[in-house]
This record gives C-alpha cells, structure tokens and sequence, in this order.
C-alpha cells in the first residue's frame, strides 16, 4: 500500500520530467506602452478577428488604451454595430466548424491558458507566431516548429515572408516579406502584448493596488511592532 501511495505521490513529477523541454522566446513586455498595445489592437482586428473572436472583452474596453470611441468605431469596430457589443467574428460556429473541420478557439484568455513550466503565455504565442515555415505535405501549405501540424495557416506570412526548414531542420527566410526580420518581430511583439492585455484588461489596476495593500501592511506592522514593544516594556 505504501508503494501503491508512493508511486502515485511522485506519477505527477516523473511524467513531467519525462516531457521534452520547449524553447520558447521570451517576449516584449508593453504593457505599459499604450502605443505598442494600440498598434497590437490593429493587427488583431485586421488578422485575428476574421476567424478568431474575443467575445470576453468589448470594444468600448479598447478606450482604456487611449483610444476615442470614434477611433474605435472607425477603426477597429468591424464585426459590431455597438461599442459595447463584444469582440466576436461574424462567421458562426457551425459554419466555420464545416468550413476549418473546427471552430477557430476564442482568444480572450489565450495568453493565460498558454502558460506552462517552459515559460509564460506571451513567450509561447510569441514563439508560435514566429515559427512558421512552409510545408506542401499541409492542407494549408503551413506548418509550425512549435505546434506541429498545427491547422492554422500563417495568416501574417505577406508581413513575415516565407520560411523553410534547412537541412539542420532550422527555420530559414527564403522570401522576405513586407517587414524585415526586426519589424516583424515588433508587429507580433505588439500583437502578443495585446492579448496579455486582452486577458486581463484590469491586470494593472490588480498590480498597483496589490503593490498599495503590501505597502500599508508595511507600515501597520512598524505601528504594531511599536505597540508591542510599548506594551512589553514594563514586563521585561
């Protein structure tokens, strides 16, 4: 029995031990760039929005990156007729599930669900947007070093260009796209920087009143550790 519990005990650590580490690189951090979350907010609207939705979150949120309604409405406002409606695509489940095979998952929480012991959910998405490379044998021509087989073509291959696999199975430009290497890194830095924040929009404010509560519990323990010396004094 014993054995039985031990064994059981230690399945969890064996198996991921057991399990290939992943290289994963890191991403930008900008969420404190409103520029660079502005910038992400269009390349999610422009490439993103078509198949995937992020029905969590409405578009009038998007005014907390320093945007206007206005701006919102004219340019990022596609698939609503509300600023308060949710960020959701105009294609319907059932109509994509017989168009892709499946449903294109919602992306509100992907930055999160992505997270893992090989690194952060950003660091994940950010990898996974630069790494893919072209495969004939694929439905969609595409394939990924990091999810294999993956059916989601490369969406932003015209910013990118086109990679392939060299003979030490290594991803290698041989098309360059409308970006260099450098700016297109930026494009999916800020891209991936809005899904953090798609996430959690509120992920800030949690901080600074986090760091707040820490500083007064600073503080209340200097007055109680004073009370306490005051109410011990006469006894010792």
């Amino acid at each position: 029995m014993k054995k039985l519990l031990t064994a059981l005990l230690f399945a969890p650590a064996v198996a991921l031990a057991a399990g290939a580490a992943v290289h994963l690189d890191k991403a930008p951090d900008v969420q404190n760039d409103k520029a660079a979350l502005q910038s992400g907010a269009r390349t999610f609207v422009n490439y993103c929005l078509n198949c995937h939705g992020a029905s969590f979150v409405r578009y009038n949120r998007l005014t907390e990156l320093g945007l206007t309604e206005h701006q919102v409405k004219e340019n990022l406002m596609f698939t609503a007729d509300k600023i308060g409606e949710t960020m959701r695509v105009a294609a319907r489940p059932e109509e994509q599930k017989v168009w892709f095979g499946a449903a294109p998952p919602d992306l509100s929480l992907v930055a999160r669900a992505r997270a893992s012991a090989d690194g952060s959910g950003a660091d994940w998405l950010y990898t996974y947007l630069r790494s893919f490379y072209v495969d004939e044998k694929r439905p969609t021509g595409w394939n990924n070093t990091l999810f294999a087989n993956v059916g989601m073509p490369h969406v932003l291959w015209q910013l990118q260009g086109q990679q392939v696999l060299n003979n030490e199975h290594k991803l290698e430009l041989a098309v360059p796209g409308a970006l260099s290497p450098a700016e297109y890194d930026k494009v999916v830095g800020d891209l991936v920087g809005f899904m953090v924040w798609l996430a959690e929009p509120d992920a800030g404010f949690r901080k600074r009143v986090g760091f707040g509560v820490l500083a007064f519990l600073v503080v209340l323990f200097g007055f109680a550790y004073a009370m306490k010396k005051q109410f011990w004094k006469d006894i010792k």
